[in-house]
């Protein structure tokens, strides 16, 4: 059955089965490997892409519930939030294995693009469904403040 997607501002129309996880259709059928497959039960992050603008696990997402949405990956990522996360990450030496960051980066570019000036308990809250075997919790952590204060920093844009 075709199923069209919106990936990456870009259209396209899939012949897959619309139970197919949204996650296998990114990386298998769209040749997107950015997102990672983790646990394959939504309780790592490895495979976090937005749904509209709002994070979602892409390994427990149906196709048949995303058509006609936009779906941003890691390599579509744009915009000041999604900037300021990745430049951050590397500013503060974020990754050690990277295996989790893209959905680390995606979890907190969600974040921000909602609320520019998250505490502790809002990133924590944000971020608590993204697992790092490498523990580095507390350099993501800095690196969501140091994106939210670049992204203060910026002017106010007109429009």
């Amino acid at each position: 059955m075709a199923v069209k997607l919106t990936v990456n501002e870009e259209t396209r129309e899939l012949d897959i089965d619309p139970q197919m996880p949204l996650l296998w259709a990114i990386r298998d059928h769209l040749m997107l490997t950015g997102t990672k497959f983790g646990c394959g039960m939504a309780l790592c992050g490895a495979c976090t892409v937005h749904l509209d603008g709002q994070p979602i696990r892409s390994c427990v997402t149906p196709i048949a519930a995303v058509a006609g949405r936009r779906i941003t990956t890691i390599e579509g990522l744009t915009g000041p939030a999604g900037k300021a996360v990745q430049d951050a990450w590397i500013a503060l030496d974020v990754p050690q294995c990277g295996y989790c960051q893209s959905g680390q980066i995606m979890s907190a570019a969600g974040l921000l693009a909602h609320n520019a000036w998250p505490g502790d308990a809002d990133i924590e809250a944000a971020m608590s469904g993204n697992i790092c075997r490498c523990a580095t919790y507390l350099r993501i952590r800095d690196a969501i403040h140091h994106a939210a204060a670049t992204l203060a920093a910026q002017p106010a844009r007109g429009g």
